[in-house]
């Protein structure tokens, strides 16, 4: 598929940007390279494979699972409040 300037200003609109004259046969080119591995893509016979195909043997590796130690963050950086109570800063009224 080629991209001509019609193509061009109608994905400008669509997308709400604005390619300077300038850029515009370089933006073009770019588009055109991108559509044409796209089809070279299509060409690729996907029949006999799993929606799941994975080339990793055994799937995707997971993390495990553990528990971590809770965190005191929240506890250390409260301990240099002027005030606090039940995990909150209390700071003065600002709205009456």
């Amino acid at each position: 598929m080629q991209i001509n300037n019609t193509l061009l200003e109608k994905l400008e609109k669509l997308s709400h940007l604005r390619i300077a004259d300038s850029k515009k046969e370089e933006v073009m080119g770019q588009l055109t390279e991108i559509l044409g591995y796209i089809d070279n893509l299509n060409e690729l016979d996907t029949d006999a494979l799993d929606a799941s195909f994975s080339t990793l043997e055994g799937g995707t590796p997971l993390r495990e699972d553990t528990p971590r130690e809770p965190d005191t963050i929240a506890k250390e950086i409260l301990s240099h409040a002027p005030q606090s109570q039940d995990d909150f800063f209390i700071v003065p009224a600002i709205i009456e």
